[in-house]
């Protein structure tokens, strides 16, 4: 699948595009859970606590029509479907691990501490704060 269908030219650059496609708190928490292993709707649900069903279900499928998932339904009885990382949601997880690293290392107690500066960083100093 090339592009999405959301907005077709619309974007102003490539992190725009990117960001309509992982938009929200949910979708890259889905892609997280999916770069562990496949998982069937319920485990989702279990692996990311808070999501209501109708909303995982949601960006289940505006991921699987944006090329990143992958729904494996299996002639069983009971029915049993599996979702999955397609190529290109690999490829989109492996883009954001510099930003996980960043979170751990800025947000979650990583050096520096989140909010805290040290003497050596780079950064100018605003006249007249405290």
């Amino acid at each position: 699948m090339g592009t999405t269908g959301r907005r077709p030219g619309a974007y102003v650059c490539g992190i725009d595009a990117a960001m309509d496609v992982i938009g929200g708190k949910w979708k890259v928490l889905i892609l997280w859970a999916l770069n562990e292993r496949p998982c069937r709707f319920g485990e989702l649900r279990r692996e990311l606590p808070g999501i209501t069903e109708k909303v995982l279900a949601s960006h289940l499928r505006e991921m699987e029509a944006d090329g990143l998932v992958h729904r494996e339904a299996y002639d069983e009885v009971p029915p049993r479907v599996e979702y999955s990382l397609t190529p290109r949601g690999v490829s989109l997880n492996e883009a954001l691990e510099p930003l996980g690293a960043w979170g751990r290392a800025n947000v979650l107690g990583g050096s520096p501490a989140a909010g805290q500066m040290r003497e050596d960083h780079d950064v100018p100093l605003v006249s007249g704060a405290a």
